[in-house]
């Protein structure tokens, strides 16, 4: 129960982030209870998925690895490009001078139509696209579309998953760039230089006393980094340090300013399919949020791989990755039919803790998979959490999707980097992939096919900067002579 636990805290982190982008994009405004019922959702359908993923089903049309299942950054750029869409734009009147009638719209029945809307066309688009991900691995295509899909095609589109959302972390780390930098520094602190350093853990089994060393920084750095700034702003806040005037630079690191939202929210929620109302489809939406099931299918992909090894399992042939890949499109499905405003995938990060632990348990997953669910109705819990002030928020964007886009980069390893060949195909699919949608974005409404679902269509996907660059990768390296190495898992 302990290890089961410990994948809660480590998952936790990246769970919560998604909320906290998501419910903005939707116009919830300053609704904290809103984005903390979001926040238990997306926990509730985490630990049901994983549950699936490890333990039920037929041995025959499951792949049953130690994996923890959560939200997916993958998902997060193609329903930026859709919630920037003329339609879904939030109202003027979100944008108040004074936030006191802000807080008074908020809650209202009025408020609630705007962002349950656009929750119901995410829902929408990652049902219908993620029946793409259950073909693919029904069907056993996993093995021809690797044939293809190599490193060229991989670096760009994971490495613009993280660029594309460097908007959101400087927005919120400017609210207080003091608090912020104090985060980033614990992090790196905790991460890369005590990573190594294990403090002393003293137990009593029987009559028996014995101590051992336990990698506190290398398995939680971004929850003690969260909680020591945290703790930090509520001192300034106790103290007056940080000014009582919501004008002044330093106000948005004070931790009373939501803590309203914590006393109305609900001890326990349950979650249920479709709590934000029927999920709506449009054929420009599905388009998009292809390319968030694609991305994060490949990305799960070498997870399976490193799961097995951490386990000490043999290398997963084909059709078990084809099984993995199709109960984790099942699994997209059922966190686009509860509303959790982004798809799932694997959890590199709990794959870290079974190397660290060397416990690679399915019935340690299955527990883990009850507590996080258990979490997830807690309604509480939510709302604590996602009152965390801005800037450390901003602090934790900055430092996670630094690493995602490392992530994608060190794709390259596979191939050849002193290729001029390779180093043109990666050097300009990531800048097209900035280039493009920056420009689609600005240039507004210049498509005019005659047809609006195609004029929907083309700026979704143009704006989804994964896609286009990702896109841009696989052409070139399936058509530019030359030879490349594929991803060899182990």
């Amino acid at each position: 129960s302990t290890i089961a636990f410990q994948h809660f805290l480590t998952m936790f982190g990246s769970t919560l982030i998604i909320p906290l982008l998501v419910a903005p994009a939707m116009c919830v405004s300053d609704d904290i209870i809103v984005t903390s019922e979001i926040l238990g959702t997306s926990l509730f359908i985490s630990g049901l998925i994983t549950l699936i993923q490890s333990s039920l089903g037929f041995t025959r049309c499951y792949f049953r690895l130690p994996i923890i299942q959560g939200g997916s950054f993958a998902f997060l750029a193609p329903t930026f490009a859709i919630l920037n869409l003329d339609k879904f734009q939030c109202p003027g009147y979100f944008y108040f001078s004074n936030k006191i009638h802000a807080y008074m719209y908020v809650g209202s029945a009025e408020h609630t139509e705007v962002w349950q809307v656009r929750m119901r066309e995410i829902q929408g688009a990652i049902i219908v696209s993620s029946m793409f991900q259950v073909l693919i691995g029904f069907s056993g295509m996993i093995g021809v579309l690797l044939r293809y899909i190599g490193p060229l095609s991989i670096a760009p589109t994971i490495s613009l998953i993280g660029l594309s959302l460097f908007k959101e972390a400087a927005n919120n780390a400017s609210e207080n760039w003091w608090i912020s930098l104090m985060t980033v520094a614990l992090i790196v602190l905790f991460s890369q230089y005590l990573r190594n350093t294990n403090i002393p853990c003293c137990s009593v089994q029987g009559k028996r006393c014995g101590c051992t060393s336990y990698p506190l920084f290398q398995m939680f750095p971004v929850i003690l980094a969260i909680l020591i700034a945290w703790g930090v702003c509520a001192i300034l806040t106790v103290t007056n340090a940080l000014p009582d005037d919501d004008q002044h630079w330093a106000y948005a690191a004070r931790t009373d300013t939501k803590l309203n939202a914590l006393s109305k929210a609900a001890w326990f929620r349950f979650p249920y399919p479709g709590q934000w109302g029927t999920p709506t489809f449009s054929v420009a939406s599905v388009f998009g949020m292809l390319a968030g099931v694609l991305a994060g299918m490949i990305e799960s992909i070498g997870d399976y791989y490193a799961a097995a090894r951490m386990s000490g399992a043999p290398i997963p042939p084909f059709h078990a990755i084809n099984r993995g890949v199709f109960v984790e499109g099942i699994g997209c499905i059922l966190a686009g039919v509860w509303g959790t405003g982004s798809g799932t995938t694997s959890y590199s990060e709990n794959i870290g803790v079974i190397g660290i632990t060397k416990v690679g348990s399915r019935r340690v997953i299955q527990v883990a998979a009850i507590v996080i669910m258990i979490f997830g109705l807690i309604g509480k819990l939510g709302a604590l959490f996602v009152s965390i002030p801005g800037p450390i928020v901003g602090g934790i964007f900055m430092v996670m999707f630094g690493m995602i886009t490392a992530v994608g980069i060190s794709n390259l390893q596979f191939v050849d980097m002193n290729s001029s060949r390779n180093l043109f195909i990666f050097g300009f699919s990531l800048f097209f992939g900035l280039c493009l949608p920056q420009w689609v974005k600005t240039k507004g409404n210049f498509i005019h096919s005659g047809s609006d679902i195609l004029d929907q269509i083309l700026v979704v996907l143009l704006t989804t900067g994964m896609l286009v660059g990702g896109l841009t990768g696989f052409v070139l390296d399936n058509t530019i002579p030359g030879k490349r190495k594929l991803i060899q898992p182990y």
